[in-house]
C-alpha cells in the first residue's frame, strides 16, 4: 500500500463513517488514533488483490473503486464507494488474502484500522456487528443479481439494468431519478461486461424513447417506471 502517510490529518475524523455511527465521541476518537491515515492520488492503488494485509479501511474523503482484472487484463468494476463507506472487511474477518483490488478514483483520504482493534470492536459492540452483517448481506444480494443478469440478459438489457440500479440512489419524485455524476460509458461497460459502443447505443436508444436525458452534469431518468418495466420483462419478474 502506497499513498502519503499522514501523522496528524487536519480536521479529519470518522464521524461520517456509517459502520461506526452512534459510537460515543470518546470511543470514536480512540479509534481515529488507532488508524493509519493515508492520502491517495487520482487512480493510485490502495490495496492489491491477493495481498495479505488485514486492515479494514474507511473512506473519509474522495471516492474509491473496487475492481478485479481478468487474465487478459480487462477491468471488472465491482463497486464505487463514496465518503462514509468502508472496505477490506473480508480479510479482516477471515485472514485470507484480499479478494479484490481497490484504487482511488480521485484524491482521497483513507483511514486504515488494524485487524485486532476492529475485531475487538465487533466483540464489544453488537450494533456494529449487526451493521456489518447487513452490509455483507447487501453485497451478497447485489452479487446474486449481477450474476443472474450476466447469465440471463443480453448486453443491452444489462446496461438498462445497471442504469436502473444507479437510479435508485437518486430518486426525484415518484417517476424520475438523477444519476450524478453522469455515468462514464467505460464504467458501465466494465460493470456489465460489454463494450463502450454498446453502452452508447443503449443510451441513445433510451434518449430517443424519451426515457433518459443527458444534461450538463446529470443523467436524468425521465420515465423510471418504463425503464423498470423494460428490465422486468426481460428478467421475467
Amino acid at each position: 500500500m502506497l499513498g502519503e502517510k499522514l501523522k496528524n490529518p487536519d480536521k479529519s475524523s470518522l464521524d461520517d463513517i456509517r459502520l461506526l455511527a452512534d459510537l460515543p465521541a470518546a470511543e470514536l476518537r480512540g479509534i481515529e488514533q488507532a488508524c493509519v491515515w493515508r492520502r491517495f492520488s487520482d487512480h493510485e492503488q490502495i490495496i492489491d488483490r491477493q495481498s495479505k494485509s488485514s486492515d479494514i479501511f474507511f473512506v473519509v474523503e474522495g471516492r474509491v473503486r473496487v475492481v478485479n482484472y481478468s487474465l487478459s487484463g480487462k477491468e471488472i468494476t465491482l463497486e464505487d464507494l463514496e465518503p462514509g463507506a468502508h472496505f477490506g472487511e473480508l480479510s479482516a474477518l477471515d485472514n485470507e488474502p484480499r479478494s479484490a483490488s481497490v484504487m482511488a478514483l480521485e484524491q482521497c483520504l483513507v483511514a486504515a484500522l488494524p485487524q485486532e482493534r476492529f475485531l475487538n470492536i465487533l466483540r464489544e459492540r453488537a450494533e456494529i456487528s449487526y451493521r456489518l452483517l447487513r452490509s455483507l448481506a447487501a453485497i451478497v444480494r447485489t452479487s446474486t443479481d449481477r450474476i443472474m443478469d450476466l447469465s440471463t440478459l443480453a448486453a443491452n438489457n444489462r446496461v438498462q439494468a445497471d442504469l436502473l440500479r444507479q437510479a435508485h440512489a437518486g430518486l426525484v419524485g415518484e417517476n424520475q431519478a438523477e444519476i450524478r455524476p453522469i455515468p462514464v460509458h467505460g464504467d458501465i461497460a466494465s460493470r456489465v461486461s460489454t463494450t463502450r459502443e454498446t453502452v452508447a447505443r443503449v443510451l441513445s436508444d433510451l434518449a430517443r424513447q424519451n426515457i433518459v436525458e443527458r444534461k450538463k452534469d446529470v443523467l436524468l431518468i425521465k420515465d423510471l417506471a418504463l425503464l423498470r418495466k423494460m428490465v422486468e420483462e426481460v428478467r421475467g419478474d
